[in-house]
């Protein structure tokens, strides 16, 4: 087995669980509208897309707002919201596991908060490289957030192994021919599935 050099992780589901902050800041820009909030699946497609897409979905029925809609959130803070999220709780440990031996970076469909919550949690040091949907022409499940990471370190996908939680992560990682850890996901096709960071650090990958 190749020697693994870096873990790359997902934002939303992954290193977090923002379901609740995701549910509260799509539902305020609904409410400034005059619209209901969204239902279970117009959440959980929020919750694994990028926001213009997520805009644009739950917008769908009411595009004489899509406009507008997308131009406000430009004005509407994410900071609010944070205090919604949880991060996981292992997840500290598993990045000083992680550190220095193992690079670590992040591939997420967040936009410009991703910096903030890494401050925020006073998480930022611990990753060398992080590609958001703003540095990148396609988000994911385009490969393009992952061949800038490749690059940036001068490694092979079969280095790496990717984090995720959805089926856009488990295509996301297969584009490039990367290992995929499924997390808190046992309906995912991956190399491996954990419901837990430090389950991570017991596989054998790390062996």
């Amino acid at each position: 087995m190749t020697k693994l050099k870096l873990v790359i992780f997902d934002c939303d589901g992954v290193m977090f669980d923002s379901l609740e902050a995701n549910r509260a800041y799509y539902n305020r820009i609904l409410a400034h509208f005059g619209h209901p909030p969204m239902d279970d699946n117009e959440l959980r497609f929020c919750h694994v897309h990028h926001v213009t897409d997520s805009i644009r979905h739950i917008f769908r029925n009411y595009p004489a707002d899509y406009k507008a809609a997308d131009s406000y959130r430009l004005g509407v803070e994410y900071t609010p919201f944070l205090k919604y999220m949880r991060i996981e709780p292992d997840l500290r440990e598993f990045l000083d596991f992680l550190t220095p031996d193992i690079e670590r970076a992040i591939s997420t469909n967040r936009s410009n908060t991703m910096g903030t919550i890494l401050e925020m949690f006073e998480l930022s040091a611990y990753f060398t490289k992080v590609v958001t949907s703003q540095d990148v022409e396609n988000a994911k499940p385009h490969p393009e957030a992952l061949y800038q990471i490749l690059q940036y370190f001068d490694l092979t996908a079969a280095e790496c192994v990717y984090i995720g939680d959805s089926e856009i992560d488990v295509q996301h990682a297969a584009a490039v021919g990367m290992r995929m850890i499924a997390f808190k996901n046992e309906r995912l096709k991956a190399d491996y599935h954990v419901s837990s960071f430090m389950e991570i650090s017991r596989l054998p990958i790390f062996s």
